[in-house]
């Protein structure tokens, strides 16, 4: 075979290799929504297939909230404190665990709030379930004013008391007010 023939065999195999290498991206393209931003421990921005960014909030779960001026940044009191420390802990958790997965996630929508959000029960491309986690490490509580709309509720429920039990986390806090009572007495 002639030089001039081996050199477009040879380009012919690179093209036919690049092409589907091109296939396989989109025939194994990333699964699940985009997470765009971690706005604290139970609510996530995301970037759907469109493009189209919305927010998550994390269904069956209330999770410590996080300071979010500069006023509750600075505050010195212990409630502040102590929410606000658990707050991050729960972000900083789901930060590491979506961003171990090229930030995806996939989302069981089961409501939409006064706010807008999308509700959901939220899980990894691999199918670790975000709730489950936060609650089996004492990052968040069981919301239980929701919990009739949670799919997932009798997983979530054995998660907290596990938790609860071996006084993890939040558990082994005698300090800590759960988040909703915090709102509440936070509200001007």
């Amino acid at each position: 075979m002639n030089k001039l023939m081996q050199r477009g065999l040879i380009w012919l195999g690179i093209a036919a290799i690049s092409v589907s290498l091109i296939a396989c991206d989109r025939l194994f393209a990333p699964q699940g929504d985009l997470v765009e931003r971690i706005s604290d421990g139970d609510t996530l921005v995301l970037r759907n297939a469109d493009g189209q960014k919305f927010t998550v909030r994390f269904a069956c779960v209330d999770a410590p909230e996080i300071p979010h001026s500069q006023k509750e940044k600075n505050s010195k009191i212990t409630k502040d404190v102590n929410q606000f420390a658990w707050g991050v802990k729960a972000q900083t958790r789901i930060e590491q665990l979506i961003q171990a997965t090229n930030n995806r996630v996939k989302l069981n929508i089961t409501d939409s709030d006064r706010y807008g959000r999308k509700v959901a029960e939220v899980r990894l491309p691999n199918g670790t379930f975000l709730q489950q986690v936060l609650l089996e490490e004492g990052l968040a509580k069981v919301y239980r004013p929701y919990l009739s709309k949670c799919p997932s509720k009798d997983i979530v429920q054995q998660a907290e008391t596990q938790a609860k039990q071996q006084k993890i986390g939040i558990w082994s806090d005698r300090k800590f007010v759960d988040p909703w009572d915090y709102r509440k007495a936070s509200k001007p």
